[in-house]
């Protein structure tokens, strides 16, 4: 053997040792899920369930760490930019990693290629509600007076860029209809407004949503999937009403970043899976009408990926923009 193969094999041997050991030791310290939102919506919500009960299978203590700014582009950011190495990741949702790609021209990450799923976990419809002194008796009666009234109606969103925006500016544009848009810091805000009678519509995720419907603090219309919605059935779609054909899921789903090491990977998804797999899980996101997620990570990293390439050119056919 010549003295550069003794080294070049010798190299290969201490990378497998290293290798090795990493996949023995992983996670050493704290590992971090970062929320590209404000506590209180959707997104805070899924990752606490999730962070919780990962640890007891990873060993290390697993929390949350609210980033909001920008709709959800500040915390997206943040974790495609940190160390690639299991201890960072990123609770992501169809607006960071599938609107984002159709709202910035020039979008400081790739959902795609910056990221892998450890997997899918949940997914929920969008619940058009409304203040409860709402005088209109239908979603389509919604729709024909603000066709008649362009700029009459506000709807609120936790930011520009959310799912909540998106929402709403999607049937907008596909029911030709003009609706005013007024962006805060979050579903908490956005919610004192709308329970105030400030604000008239609100197109948020079922999970918060659902809430305030049963404690009779707004009233809904309609649910943005083509299926119905278990806990409040009688809601028609917003495909039933023959407003616009429209189904949307606000899902979401655990991601690291794409050069994370594969065993450090693994080790995620196998905490994740546990999870997943725990009855007492699926039946806490079930109260909120949660349909857990059933796939696996090649089908997750599949889903994004044609989320992706079906959301951004409609978002820009719509002239919605994250400014």
């Amino acid at each position: 053997m010549t003295v550069s193969r003794f080294w070049r094999a010798a190299a290969a041997a201490l990378l497998l040792s290293t290798t090795g050991a990493m996949a023995q030791t992983f996670p050493e310290k704290t590992v971090k899920i970062v929320v590209p939102q404000p506590p209180g919506g959707g997104f805070d919500a899924t990752a606490r369930i999730i962070a919780d009960r990962m640890q007891a299978h990873l060993g290390q203590p697993v929390v949350v760490e609210n980033r909001p700014g920008a709709g959800t582009l500040v915390g997206t950011e943040f974790v495609a930019k940190a160390p690639a190495d299991g201890y960072t990741l990123l609770l992501g949702g169809i607006s960071n990693m599938a609107f984002n790609s159709g709202l910035y021209p020039k979008l400081s990450y790739d959902p795609v290629r910056d990221f892998l799923p450890v997997n899918m976990i949940v997914s929920w419809p969008y619940m058009f509600i409304t203040r409860k002194d709402m005088q209109l008796g239908s979603l389509k009666e919604i729709i024909d007076y603000a066709r008649a009234n362009p700029g009459k109606l506000t709807y609120a969103s936790g930011g520009r860029g959310t799912g909540q925006h998106l929402a709403a500016a999607v049937l907008a544009h596909l029911a030709k209809v003009e609706l005013v848009h007024v962006p805060y810091s979050g579903a908490q805000p956005a919610y004192q407004d709308l329970l105030g009678g400030r604000i008239d519509i609100f197109f948020d995720n079922s999970s918060t949503a659902l809430p305030q419907v049963r404690a009779g603090n707004v009233k809904a219309f309609a649910i943005s999937t083509a299926r119905r919605y278990a806990p409040a059935a009688d809601l028609p779609t917003v495909k039933e009403t023959g407003v616009a054909d429209m189904d949307m899921d606000s899902w979401f789903g655990l991601f690291a970043p794409r050069a994370t090491p594969p065993e450090a990977l693994g080790k995620l998804r196998e905490a994740l899976g546990k999870v997943l797999a725990d009855p007492a899980v699926a039946e806490l996101f079930g109260k909120s009408g949660g349909l857990m997620a059933k796939t696996t990570p090649a089908e997750a990293e599949a889903f994004v990926k044609k989320e992706a390439e079906y959301w951004a050119p409609l978002i820009q056919k719509a002239g919605v923009t994250a400014e």
